[in-house]
């Protein structure tokens, strides 16, 4: 099976977990904490782990939460620490990936949090972290690949933790883990793949490898049907690889910066009585974003390549096709369908204006920008 090294080695095919002993050996880490969900114990992936591993983890943390936070972050530190754990391995989608990057950052930095969070100018605080191998059941957030982590702290914020030293140092990608996913979660997690490749492809950084991998993920996921044929069927082999491919290269991409869905999304899915999910807000946003980058006419050589990628006529609107495509893989349209109110604009604005993915938005996005696309996407 191929692997290949951009920002890490990843090994990369269907049973490719069966590798994970290997891997472990090799960097040297002898007790590992596990630290995944209550879904994927329940569904059975967590025993596919632990035949490859040959046995039960030294310790396993099987409570993160639909959105990591600095609470469940120290829960599992506890158990890294009383099971003397020196490795971790994540073993799910976006969430227990980033939490295992938090576990990994809050054993060997000192607190307060907060001051490695990229907004505070943290990332030169960050050092080494324990070795972690990042093993994704979604083909979504990438994090396996990423220099990320997002985190909601306990002062309210959702915080974007940045440095080469959060990137795993092993990934595995399985497609086979991901075989049976429901539809629905297929569907979020891919468009935020999708997501990751055309705000990563558009962001104003000059980027040029970059924007060529989020290109091909948009080509693969999109133009090709393998989005779509993933969530209509789940057991389809051939779409799991070109999906996880496709989160895999949207991380590779976002090396670039994102843009405002994302900005929006991390302002939206801080909100603790909500409790949405990241995919599904990017994907509701997404087509919004698009319809203001066309009317600025920001970007309109970009736009076009995007549309090719796509496979869409000559002079069909981006942002039209993705409203179409979120509606026939069965995400909600609007935001007001997931729970979000006018109420939440007052408080979700000023984090969305100070996101770091704000930053990298094709053009500067001001809080009245927030505040159209807040409106529209309701």
């Amino acid at each position: 099976m191929p692997t290949m090294t951009f920002l890490t080695p990843c090994v990369f095919d269907h049973g490719a977990v069966k590798q994970l002993p290997v891997i472990l050996k090799r960097l040297g880490a002898a007790r590992p904490l596990l630290v995944t969900d209550a879904g994927i114990r329940a569904a059975g992936v967590l025993a596919q782990a632990e035949a490859a591993y040959g046995g039960p983890f030294p310790a396993v943390f099987d409570a993160t939460p639909t959105n990591p936070t600095e609470p469940a972050t120290r829960d599992a530190l506890a158990l890294y620490r009383e099971a003397g754990c020196d490795s971790l391995v994540a073993l799910g989608g976006g969430s227990s990936m980033d939490l295992a990057k938090g576990v990994g950052l809050w054993a060997t930095h000192e607190g307060p949090y907060e001051k490695y969070a990229a907004v505070s100018g943290g990332a030169k605080l960050i050092g080494k972290i324990p070795p972690l191998v990042a093993v994704p059941t979604t083909a979504g957030t990438g994090s396996e690949v990423s220099v990320g982590a997002v985190i909601i702290m306990d002062n309210g914020r959702k915080e974007t933790f940045v440095s080469a030293n959060l990137i795993p140092a092993t990934a595995i990608c399985d497609p086979e883990l991901s075989l049976g996913l429901p539809a629905r979660l297929t569907a979020a997690t891919g468009m935020d793949a999708m997501t990751h490749c055309i705000e990563a492809y558009l962001a104003a950084p000059v980027n040029p490898p970059a924007e060529a991998i989020g290109l091909d993920g948009v080509w693969r996921g999109i133009g090709q049907g393998w989005l779509k044929r993933a969530v209509a069927d789940g057991s389809d082999k051939d779409a799991r690889w070109h999906m996880m491919m496709a989160s895999y290269q949207g991380a590779l991409a976002f090396v670039k910066g994102l843009g405002a869905v994302h900005g929006l999304s991390h302002a939206l899915g801080r909100l603790a009585d909500l409790k949405l999910h990241h995919g599904t807000l990017n994907a509701i946003i997404l087509p919004h974003s698009l319809a203001i980058i066309e009317e600025r006419g920001a970007a309109a050589d970009k736009l076009a390549r995007l549309a090719q990628a796509m496979g869409l006529p000559a002079g069909a609107k981006v942002s039209e096709a993705i409203a179409k495509l979120i509606g026939e893989i069965g995400i909600p349209a609007r935001l007001s369908e997931v729970g979000v109110a006018q109420a939440h604009l007052a408080d979700a604005l000023p984090y969305a204006v100070s996101d770091l993915a704000t930053g990298s938005h094709t053009f500067p996005f001001a809080a009245a920008d927030y505040g159209d696309l807040f409106r529209r996407s309701l």
